[in-house]
């Protein structure tokens, strides 16, 4: 159990609060004043600490840098209008930080030190939180492996800390993506269900490839056939079909999006039929074609709905309809953009006020 008195706060010395510009916030390149670092060693977590911001001392040995022993989460914090912190589905990230660590083989993070360890560091850097439109305080909570030693097996000892980065928007216009039919992002058996370093480094390439195309991201196929959409670059993705929501069912190959569940669950909340299944590439070109298919849009935290304009295959691009005549995204989109800065009821229990 870790206490919230149990965290030893340093202060930085000098804020750069001062300097930076929050009408021009760049996506993860901003970070604010303090960061939270807990280290676990001989089966415990010790030595919560909050600290200015910087660089860390890290082996060149550790198993985080040779054979990627580390997962993330990412979520947001926004300010309401009493100038209070709200932080959407802190426990849901949390409790997939720990399906991640289970699948590689990284220690559980308790309740506790998630939950006290954000509050008290949201608290200290609360003024970095924009009030801006359209931008918030992203958190990233991440573990990796702090062992000295070159070998494959499971770590003794870790790293789990929390940084805060005010941003502006992910997307700042509608993404073309095209379908990926060579590379893999994950298979079944793989860790493509938790939010694992290695599984976005190696989806850096190809995305490139398709970016240098004009694309700005990929919707993976599944890995043996090529035959099954399953997710897009950093977002589930999402359909909407003959006014039915359509996604791929999650299986061990697909992230479990928190938005995606979200954007789920405000579907049903509308009495909208939701069909989670298996989608083939076949179906959504023929979709596209025949125009059954008429919004197209990717859900994660970062961007939190990305409205698809065009849908690359083979050499064809096949346009969505213009986003203005989008009638779930753009509503699922202001809906959840109003209960996650407390401007309107949040019937799901969904936000925490820090």
């Amino acid at each position: 159990m870790v206490a919230t008195h149990k965290i030893s706060i340093h202060n930085t010395p000098a804020s750069r609060l001062p300097s930076v510009d929050f009408s021009n916030l760049p996506f993860g390149k901003v970070y604010t004043d303090h960061m939270l670092i807990a280290d676990y060693h001989h089966g415990a977590w010790q030595s919560v600490r909050i600290v200015p911001y910087g660089h860390i001392s890290i082996s060149p040995a550790s198993p985080a840098l040779h054979y990627g022993q580390s997962i993330f989460e990412g979520m947001k914090a926004y300010r309401n209008e009493r100038g209070e912190a709200l932080v959407f589905r802190p426990l849901d990230n949390w409790k997939r930080l720990n399906r991640s660590a289970e699948r590689m083989c990284l220690p559980e993070v308790p309740e506790e030190l998630f939950m006290q360890g954000l509050q008290t560091l949201i608290e200290l850097d609360r003024n970095w939180i924009p009030d801006v439109p359209g931008s918030s305080l992203y958190i990233r909570p991440f573990l990796f492996s702090a062992d000295e030693y070159i070998g494959i097996r499971p770590s003794e000892n870790f790293t789990f800390m929390i940084i805060l980065s005010p941003v502006g928007p992910y997307y700042s216009t509608p993404v073309k993506v095209c379908i990926e039919t060579h590379f893999t992002r994950a298979v079944r058996g793989g860790t493509g269900y938790a939010k694992a370093g290695g599984n976005y480094g190696g989806a850096i390439y190809p995305a490139k490839l398709a970016q240098d195309r004009g694309y700005h991201q990929l919707i993976w196929t599944d890995g043996i056939e090529h035959k099954y959409v399953e997710e897009s670059g950093t977002m589930n993705v999402m359909f909407v079909k003959e006014n039915s929501l359509i996604t791929p069912a999650l299986n061990d190959s697909i992230l479990a999006g928190i938005t995606r569940d979200s954007v789920i669950q405000m579907a049903r909340y509308w009495n909208m039929p939701v069909e989670e299944r298996k989608i083939s590439v076949e179906e959504l070109i023929n979709g596209l074609r025949d125009h059954s298919i008429t919004e197209a849009f990717g859900a994660g935290t970062a961007a939190t709905i990305a409205h698809i304009e065009l849908i690359g295959y083979e050499g064809t691009d096949y346009h969505l309809p213009p986003v203005e005549k989008r009638d779930f995204s753009n509503r699922v989109l202001l809906a959840l953009d109003e209960i996650k800065r407390g401007h309107a009821p949040d019937p799901f229990g969904w936000v925490h006020l820090f």
